[in-house]
Formats: C-alpha cells, structure tokens, sequence
C-alpha cells in the first residue's frame, strides 16, 4: 500500500482543496444542513439523525467485523501453490474476504505470470458473488438478500470470462512475458488448501441455509444465514492462524471496520435526511422498470466510484442514497442490487486497488499501457456484466 500512499496520482499535492474535510463528516453536515432545511426543531432533528446513523449499523457490524477478521487472517498465510489455482479462487476469496485488495494481495505470491488473472477475477467476485458486495448493498437498501446467491453465479460467469480474456490478451505484452521465467507451477499445496477452508466452510453454510430455509433448530439457523455463516468463517480462519498473530489480525479487522461503520452511519443519516428532504418519490413514476432505471443505478455507482475510489465506501454509501428512488420505481431488488454492484466496478487511479495491481502485477509497464489495461479491463467486465443484467431482467429471472 505504500505505491497508493506515495503516488502523485491519487495524492494531488498541487491541488488543495479550499476545505478539505474526511467524507464522513461531510455527510454529517450535509445530513444537519437538510434536517435544518426542513425547519425540524432541535430535538427532532437529533431524533432523526439517530435514527438514520443507526438504521443499518447493527446489520453492518455483523457483515464488516468477521468479514475484515477473515481477510486480516487470510493476508497472513504463506500461500504457495499453482498459479491457476490461485486465478480460480480469486472471485471466491475476494467475496469471502469482502475485500479484493486483499484477496488480490493474499493470492499475487503464487499467481507469477496470471497475476492478471487473479486481478480480474478479484474484482468481478467481490461485487457479484455473496456475501461480499450483494450483502452490502441489500443491507443499506433494506431489502432481503436471501435470493441474491444464484443471480450473482450467474452474472459472474460473463463478468469473470471477459475479465479473463482481457488478462490474457494483455499479457502477451512484452513486459508481462517477462515474468514468466522460473520453477513451474506445483500442485495444489497443503498451505492453499488450509487457507480456503474458511472460505469453503462459508460457501458450505450458505448452500445449506438456502436448501434448509428457515432451519428449524436456532443455532443451526443462525449460522446458515450471511451474517452467522460469516462469524463462523472468521472464527476458523483465527483458529487456523499462528497464536501469536491472532491479536494483531483482530486489532486490523476492528481498526477497517470502525472507520468504515462510520461512513456507513453518517451515508445512512444523510440518506434519510435527503428523503425527508426531496420528494424524490414524486420523480419517479409508480412501476418503471426496464433498462432505463437499471443504466441509471449503474451510472450513479460509476460516478461515485470514481469520487470516493474505495469500492467498499462506494456501496455502502450509495445505498441508503438511492433507496428511495428504488423504491419508488418498484424495480426488481435483485436487478437494484446488482446494478449499482455493477457499476462499482470501474477502476480508476483514485482506487486503491488500481495502485496495488499497478505496482505489483504491471510494475514495469509504462503508464499508458497499465491505464489501458486497468481501467479498460474494468470498463469491459462492467459493460458485460450490464447487459447481462439488462438480459435477466427482461426475460424476468430476477
């Protein structure tokens, strides 16, 4: 992480910014400044502004804190293995560890020349596969997420193959073909296969819970739901970390979740404030459908993204924002869900995943060519990715 932190690109030295403010409080004051628009008298304001900050915290906790637990855990295993393993894994990982950053940084060791691949396949996982970007995004608009397993597999498929494509067809630049030197790959390793048992005990329970649903003993219940199945996952991926590392993993799972906690409450106050604020009910006409509101969601998540550069704060905040547009044009919660996760994929220099792949798997490759690559690749994976969302939810699948 210290290319993001040193790059002139995302630093912006020469820029300063008449006031320069963290995004949280922003939101703070933009949701006051509404509330006050409103003529809310002081004891109603804070009331509503309690409200919407700890609207979706408690769901968020439960998604955010063993999520972070199990990719502090994972990032610290010595990973050896094949190099097309690593690429295959990479859509899972990324969406166990609901991070790609770090299931890119976990898997890059043992990818050698797919390192790409493992790119790709990161990015595409965390925004499709559940529990990672589907989950977030359901939760901050308040809708169900048990439907959102099988449409996401699905999605994943052309996402995953253009990103793949893409891959390989940039590296046959020269600069890539340059690494492929050493040892051949080996086999599956004891290591890889340790890792990915958390991961695997994830997929298991979550397979379980949609076969079992509602399961009729509590615990059993409990854990076969994204949020208990997650809790399990990181306690087995702490159980299988050295001893004397575990403190270390739970300080950085907690140090990610509290400041993302804060986004997530501040975008949720401010989400509702803008509600109360706007008739944005009265925008929209009762029912619209079709690929008009799904482009729209798409392009509003692009531009967030391309604002905030985190992938993470992109969905959690853009949630609670749209909620009520969604709601109002009676759209299809899947489609919703998955058109804003969609348009979370661009990737822009003001990402840090951008500098990570930049520095690592394009280190040698000129500016030009690893701006193509990124963005150009995340742009294809996006635009598949849309029109087959667009083919889903005209033939009603979700």
């Amino acid at each position: 992480m210290s290319t993001l932190q040193s790059s002139p690109a995302v630093r912006n030295a020469g820029l300063r910014p008449v006031v320069s403010l963290p995004q949280p409080l922003w939101l703070i004051l933009l949701a006051l400044a509404l509330g006050l628009s409103l003529g809310l008298p002081a004891p109603a304001l804070i009331k509503s502004f309690g409200a919407g900050f700890g609207r979706a915290l408690g769901d968020f906790a439960l998604i955010l804190i063993p999520s972070f637990v199990l990719a502090a855990c994972l990032a610290r295993q010595a990973l050896d293995g094949a190099s097309r393993v690593a690429a295959l894994i990479a859509p899972v990982t990324a969406a166990g560890m609901v991070c790609p950053d770090t299931a890119y940084a976990a898997l890059a060791s043992v990818a050698k020349h797919r390192k790409l691949s493992v790119a790709f396949g990161s990015h595409a996982g965390y925004r499709l596969l559940f529990p990672a970007g589907p989950l977030i995004v359901a939760t901050g608009l308040g809708l169900d997420s048990s439907g959102l397993l099988l449409p996401g597999l699905t999605l994943l498929i052309p996402v995953w193959l253009a990103g793949e494509w893409w891959a390989r067809w940039r590296n046959q630049l020269p600069v890539v073909k340059t690494e492929r030197a050493g040892p051949p790959a080996r086999a599956l390793s004891f290591a890889m296969l340790r890792a990915s048992l958390p991961l695997l005990a994830l997929a298991v329970l979550l397979i379980l819970g949609g076969v079992l649903k509602p399961a009729a003993i509590p615990i059993l219940d409990f854990i076969t739901r994204p949020k208990g199945a997650l809790l399990v996952a990181a306690a087995l991926a702490v159980w299988a970390t050295a001893p004397e590392r575990r403190r270390e993993c739970l300080d950085a799972a907690m140090s990610r979740s509290a400041s993302l906690l804060l986004v997530v409450g501040a975008a949720s106050a401010f989400g509702l404030m803008l509600t109360a604020a706007l008739p944005i009910a009265d925008w929209v006409p009762a029912g619209t459908m079709g690929s008009a509101m799904l482009f729209a969601l798409f392009a509003v998540t692009a531009v967030f993204k391309v604002a905030y550069g985190s992938s993470t704060v992109t969905l959690a905040t853009v949630a609670p924002v749209l909620a009520p547009v969604i709601a109002a044009a009676g759209l299809s919660p899947a489609a919703a869900v998955f058109a804003i996760c969609l348009g979370s994929l661009a990737i822009v220099p003001t990402d840090s995943f951008y500098w990570l792949v930049r520095s690592d798997a394009l280190a040698h490759a000129g500016e030009h060519s690893a701006i193509v690559t990124l963005v150009g690749g995340a742009a294809l994976q996006a635009l598949v990715g849309l029109l087959a969302l667009t083919a889903l939810a005209l033939s009603g699948v979700v």
